[in-house]
C-alpha cells in the first residue's frame, strides 16, 4: 500500500461517533504530557465535528478539575478559547476511564515514552511501559469492537505489539483494528497547526479491515482537512516518519549551530549566511535559526529513538550519523556556557546571572529538554547566582526541573544560588549578565526598557543572546557589552 491520498481508501468503514483519548492517567509526571498533545487534538476534532463526541480521560482528579475550570493547565495560544467553546457540548473531561473505553468507536493512545533510564537501551530506547499499560487496559475493558490509535511518537513495529496484546487479553469476540496517527504540531503553534495540518497520517495494515478503519479516521478529519492532505500508508511507515520529521528538523537546527561557531570565530554573521541559504529553494529558510540549542519532548528522544533502533538493525554508520545531531546540541550549550565565562573574565563566582527564559521555545509553558535546565546547571557549577525569570513556567516546575533527582541536592541548597523573580527587571537588577535563554517576545529591545535594565547592572554590564532576539547595535549603543550566537561583537569586526 503505497502512500496516497484519503480518497484511494473510501472504502466501506464505520462511522466514528464517539472518541476517547487516554492520557496522562498513566503517566507519573509533573509536566502534563497528556495536555501537551491531547488536549488541543482533542480540543479541535470537536470543535470541528460537532457530530463527534470527544472524553479526554486521566486518573487524576485535580488534572480533571483543572480542565474543566476557568484556568487550564498548560499555555498553548488559543487553546483557552476552543477548549471552551466546546467543553460541556462534545468535549469532555472525566476520570471515569473504564466509560469512556466502553463508549467509544475509536481510542487514541496519547501517553508518554520516555527514554529508558536503565537497562538495556539505556540513554537511547524508548520505554513503551505506559503504553503497554493503556493497551493491556483497553483490552480488558472493551466490551464491543474499537480502534486503537497510536498518538504517541512510538518506535517502528510498536503497533505490532499493542495489535498482539489487545488479541491476547481481549474478550471473546472483541475486534481491534489497530493504527498510527502521529502528531506533527508543534507546542506554541499547536492550535494553528491542527486547524490547518501541512498533513495528516494514517497508517494501517494493507489489509480490507485496516483500510476501513483508517478510512473510518480519515473521514474525522475530513470535516476540516482538505482530503488530499489527508495521507494513508503503511502502520510501519507512518511510525518512522514521525520519527524521521522531527530528526531531520533537529538535523537542520544542529546543522546551522554547527555553522554558528564558525561565523564567530571568522566574523561572518550567522543571520545573513541562514538567510542567503534559505534562499535557495531546495533548502528553504525554516528551522535555520541558530540558538543556544534545541529542547522540548520530541527531538532528542526521537533522534536517540533513531540511534538505538539503527544499533539494534546493524547499522552502525546510520546511528553514528544521528547520535552526532544530540551531540552538536549538547556542545552548542557547552560552547555557549565557555563563552559567558571567558567573557566575564574567566570567573563567574558569585557573580549574578539574570536568566531570562526556562521554557524551552517561546509561547509554551512546556520546560522539557530546555537549554536552560542545563545552562543553569553549568553556572551553578562555576559558583555563580542565578536571577530567574520566565513569564509562564510555574514556580514548582522550576524548582523540580533544577534540583537533580537522587542526588543530595535538595531545593533548600538549590535556592542559595538560585532566585526566580517576577519580572525581567527584577532579575536583571545588580546583575553582571543577562543570559537570553528563550526567545519571549517579551524580551526583545522593542518591549524591554534596556537602557533601565543598564542603568541598575554592574559594570561592564554584558548580554548574551542565545537566541539572536536582539538588536545588538542598538544595545551596544546603550553600553552593554553584546555577545550573540553565531555573531562577534560589533566592535571588534570590520564595517
Amino acid at each position: 500500500m503505497a502512500a496516497r491520498p484519503v480518497e484511494a481508501i473510501d472504502v466501506p468503514h464505520k462511522e466514528v461517533t464517539k472518541i476517547c483519548c487516554i492520557g496522562a492517567g498513566y503517566v507519573e509526571l509533573f509536566i502534563d504530557l497528556f495536555g501537551a498533545v491531547c488536549g488541543p487534538t482533542c480540543a479541535v476534532i470537536a470543535c470541528k465535528s460537532p457530530k463527534v463526541q470527544v472524553t479526554i480521560v486521566d486518573l487524576n482528579q485535580a488534572r480533571i478539575d483543572a480542565w474543566n475550570s476557568d484556568n487550564l493547565p498548560i499555555y498553548e495560544p488559543g487553546l483557552d478559547e476552543v477548549v471552551k467553546s466546546v467543553r460541556g457540548k462534545n468535549l469532555f473531561f472525566s476520570t471515569d476511564v473504564d466509560k469512556a473505553i466502553k463508549e467509544a468507536d475509536l481510542i487514541f493512545v496519547s501517553v508518554n515514552t520516555p527514554t529508558k533510564k536503565t537497562g538495556v537501551g539505556k540513554g537511547y530506547a524508548a520505554d513503551l511501559g505506559y503504553v503497554e499499560s493503556a493497551t493491556r487496559h483497553i483490552a480488558k475493558v472493551a466490551e464491543s469492537d474499537k480502534i486503537v490509535v497510536e498518538k504517541s511518537t512510538v518506535p517502528c513495529r510498536t503497533a505490532s505489539s499493542m495489535r498482539k496484546i489487545l488479541e491476547s487479553n481481549g474478550k471473546p469476540g472483541v475486534r481491534f483494528d489497530i493504527l498510527s496517527n502521529p502528531e506533527f504540531l508543534a507546542e506554541g503553534t499547536a492550535i494553528k497547526d491542527l486547524f490547518a495540518p501541512d498533513r495528516v497520517l494514517i497508517g494501517s495494515l494493507d489489509t480490507t479491515e485496516g483500510m476501513a478503519a483508517a478510512a473510518s479516521l480519515a473521514h474525522v478529519y475530513a470535516n476540516w482537512v482538505p482530503k488530499e492532505r489527508v495521507i494513508t500508508m503503511r502502520v510501519w511507515s507512518s511510525e518512522l516518519s514521525k520519527l524521521a520529521a522531527n530528526a531531520l528538523l533537529a538535523q537542520r537546527i544542529s546543522s546551522i549551530n554547527a555553522l554558528s561557531a564558525i561565523c564567530e570565530a571568522t566574523g561572518a554573521d550567522v543571520d545573513e549566511v541562514s538567510y542567503a541559504v534559505g534562499l535557495d529553494s531546495r533548502i528553504g529558510p525554516k528551522f535555520l535559526k541558530a540558538s543556544v540549542g534545541f529542547g522540548g519532548s520530541c527531538f532528542q528522544k526521537d533522534i536517540l529513538n533513531l540511534v538505538y533502533l539503527s544499533e539494534s538493525l546493524h547499522l552502525p554508520d546510520v546511528a553514528a550519523y544521528w547520535r552526532q545531531v544530540v551531540e552538536m546540541n549538547e556542545s552548542q550549550k557547552r560552547r555557549f556556557t565557555q563563552r559567558v565565562i571567558s567573557s566575564l573574565f574567566n570567573t563567574l563566582t558569585g557573580k549574578r546571572l539574570a536568566v531570562f527564559g526556562f521554557a524551552f521555545k517561546k509561547d509554551t509553558g512546556d520546560t522539557r529538554e530546555s537549554a536552560a535546565i542545563t545552562l543553569i546547571k553549568y553556572f551553578r557549577q562555576e559558583q555563580a547566582k542565578i536571577a530567574l525569570y520566565d513569564p509562564k513556567v510555574e514556580e514548582a516546575q522550576i524548582w523540580m526541573d533544577l534540583a537533580e533527582p537522587g542526588v543530595v541536592d535538595d531545593v533548600t541548597a538549590l535556592k542559595k544560588q538560585v532566585t526566580i523573580t517576577s519580572s525581567a527587571y527584577e532579575a536583571a537588577k545588580g546583575a553582571d549578565a543577562i543570559i537570553i535563554c528563550t526567545e519571549w517576545d517579551e524580551f526583545k529591545d522593542s518591549n524591554l526598557d534596556y537602557e533601565k535594565i543598564y542603568a541598575d547592572m554592574n559594570k561592564p554590564a554584558f548580554i548574551f543572546d542565545g537566541r539572536l532576539i536582539l538588536n545588538q547595535k542598538k544595545l551596544e549603543k546603550i553600553g552593554f557589552k553584546v555577545e550573540c550566537i553565531g555573531k562577534s561583537r560589533l566592535e571588534e569586526t570590520f564595517q
